[in-house]
């Protein structure tokens, strides 16, 4: 199987970031997972992602985490979050205001999720 795309997952719980880990791993993307503990390491050791999923807690104090983001990537950002609801215009709206590709609200489905990541990733192209 040819790897997809490099992807780095940013998620603070422990368990979420390994379910998102196996998803994207068994659907050939190159996974890699970081708490967001260990962000600053990945910066260092690890090439340029194609896409960024972070979860965000709290969409109104989410401003730093996407800052430094972007500040270390020029990778579209795709957020998960259980503070949104299901609903494209107000998500899209969202998403423009955080300056990111694309809102994934909490919970979402395996298709969902990689759904998603497919439109980020071809957008960029």
């Amino acid at each position: 199987m040819q790897l997809k795309s490099n992807i780095l997952v940013v998620e603070p719980d422990d368990l979420i970031l390994g379910l998102l880990e196996r998803w994207l791993g068994e659907a050939g993307y190159t996974v890699v997972a970081r708490p967001l503990r260990k962000l600053a390491e990945t910066r260092t050791r690890e090439g340029a992602p194609h896409l960024i999923v972070a979860n965000v807690a709290d969409p109104r104090s989410a401003a730093p985490l996407l800052q430094s983001l972007r500040e270390a990537y020029s990778s579209p950002i795709l957020v998960i979050s259980a503070r949104f609801r299901r609903g494209l215009g107000r998500s899209m709206d969202a998403a423009r205001r955080l300056g990111v590709h694309r809102i994934l609200p909490k919970p979402f489905t395996r298709g969902e999720l990689l759904a998603a990541v497919r439109e980020s990733i071809e957008a960029r192209s």
